[in-house]
């Protein structure tokens, strides 16, 4: 995957955030992922978990279908929606069976607080926001994963051998996900060129600072389950 641009709205926020995205891309858990050390337990309820997070992301770029003001981000956000729906969501459930997890399993479950927390967060800052607010807040999960799966592969030091982990790796840092995250990056930039003046830097960077505390949140719910 290629790196995010140096230049536009996403690369502003990520800079401003720069702390907060380093203990979330550079989490316990991810070091975990990449040297095969993760329990399995950890990493069963995060695949679990990350199952009910998609459902909620899936209303969420649906709700930016309603918030778009063009067709452009209207076809943007419906097109992500489908793919969330309809394929990532299959592909997730075939990868979960491979843990022993089925699918009436999965819709079972309840979701844990840090699911809940970061979810239910981005659904409030695209209704109480526009499209901006809540590109800005669904930002981090989608690149953060493909700037997370980039950086394992590349990195000599990740375990390949007997790492049960490596397929995660491979999915988040293969041709299929790249683009997802850098067409999120180029829409966030697209408004933030229409609408990021400067009163609102402070907010989205406070919206942008709070998602990514939040994904670190959903990291560490996943360590926690082994404890």
């Amino acid at each position: 995957m290629a790196g995010p641009s140096t230049h536009g709205l996403f690369a502003r926020l990520k800079a401003a955030a720069a702390d907060d995205w380093r203990a979330y891309v550079e989490h316990d858990f991810v070091r975990a992922l990449a040297d095969g050390t993760l329990a399995e337990a950890s990493f069963r309820h995060y695949l679990e978990q990350d199952y009910l997070f998609l459902i909620q992301f899936a209303r969420a770029y649906s709700l930016a279908a309603y918030k778009a003001d063009d067709l452009a981000g209207m076809r943007a956000a419906t097109a992500i929606a489908d793919g969330l729906l309809n394929v990532e969501m299959r592909l997730h459930v075939d990868y979960c069976a491979g843990w022993g997890v089925s699918a009436a399993a999965l819709e079972a479950l309840p979701e844990a607080t840090a699911t809940i927390a970061y979810t239910r967060y981005v659904l409030d800052r695209g209704q109480s926001g526009d499209l901006l607010d809540l590109m800005a807040a669904l930002a981090p999960c989608v690149v953060g994963y493909g700037e997370i799966g980039a950086r394992l592969a590349a990195d000599p030091a990740t375990k390949r051998d007997g790492n049960p982990y490596l397929p995660w790796i491979e999915m988040y840092s293969g041709a299929d996900y790249g683009p997802v995250a850098e067409a999120a990056v180029a829409e966030l930039n697209r408004l933030g060129e229409q609408r990021a003046t400067g009163p609102r830097m402070p907010a989205l960077v406070r919206t942008f600072r709070t998602a990514t505390r939040l994904e670190a949140g959903f990291w560490q719910m996943g360590l926690d389950r082994a404890m």
